[in-house]
């Protein structure tokens, strides 16, 4: 009898633990600011190697790798700011401009992650000896379309709340989650498998192997997860992300699917371009 009696009161203080956390303005606050933190700490290194690049290859303009780390300098310094200032957002009326600091910079992360997709058409295509010309134009017309859906929704939203909208805003951008995962799975398992079939066994082909596959991993995870949380979060209301009082699960939410990520990413593709001899390093136009 005390023992079972232990394990109710032990049952009992893990559930409250989690609860008295969110519902505390002071773990509130630091648990975004340690957010915001790490996307600081992300944006610097990102923006430490886009210096780095343009030191290296200044000749080449804006090439995509250099605009994949201003994008992710960017997409993390905006989170640090809204993280800093997340009080003060969540004050902001009417209520969808909360949500629409809080998911803009979802939308650049899609684009970024996209660019590095993007990449990884034109390198299997032209190994192929297939014409890339229509892969950007469809980048572009792919990113209009999410983003004037997207807005669209939240100018309706604006002009009449309607909380079938909400759900439906919150739905759509699952999918364009999913579409994403799809699109990492599709292009870096094609060049993934590309390369296990070149015939000339190096150094290099060792470390572009596992660094497609290392990247193909992380990004088709990152956004399978967010598709799912975001299917949650649009008809549970114990899974909103766009409170105050749901810190811890904020936390997870964006350290698995932004902060780890996005460091991870940046960490395997530290590697500075060789100064001459480019072929790929074409500026984006």
């Amino acid at each position: 009898m005390v023992f079972r009696d232990v394990i109710l009161f032990s049952e009992t203080q893990s559930s409250n633990w989690w609860h008295d956390i969110d519902v505390s303005p002071f773990w509130q606050d630091r648990i975004f600011h340690v957010l915001a933190a790490l996307y600081g700490i992300v944006s610097a290194i990102a923006l430490v190697q886009l210096v780095r690049i343009q030191l290296r290859v200044p000749e080449y303009g804006w090439t995509t790798q250099k605009v994949f780390h201003f994008l992710n300098f960017l997409v993390n310094g905006v989170r640090c700011s809204v993280f800093i200032f997340r009080r003060d957002v969540q004050k902001l009326h009417p209520e969808i401009v909360q949500h629409m600091l809080l998911d803009m910079p979802s939308l650049a992360f899609f684009t970024t992650y996209a660019l590095l997709v993007l990449f990884w058409a034109e390198i299997y295509y032209q190994a192929r000896a297939v014409s890339t010309d229509g892969l950007r134009p469809s980048f572009y017309t792919i990113n209009a379309v999410v983003y004037i859906v997207q807005i669209a929704l939240w100018l309706i939203l604006l002009w009449k709340p309607v909380s079938v909208l909400a759900i439906m805003s919150k739905v759509f951008f699952a999918g364009v989650s999913l579409f994403a995962a799809l699109g990492f799975l599709l292009y870096g398992g094609r060049l993934f498998l590309m390369l296990r079939r070149f015939p000339v066994e190096s150094k290099g082909r060792r470390k572009k192997l596992q660094e497609v596959g290392y990247v193909t991993t992380i990004c088709f995870s990152c956004f399978l997860v967010r598709c799912v949380m975001m299917c949650v979060n649009a008809f549970d209301k114990a899974a909103d992300l766009d409170v105050l009082d749901h810190p811890i699960l904020n936390f997870i939410y964006y350290l698995s699917v932004e902060i780890l990520p996005s460091f991870l990413v940046l960490f395997i593709l530290r590697k500075l371009p060789p100064k001459r001899g480019i072929t790929q390093y074409h500026p984006i136009r």
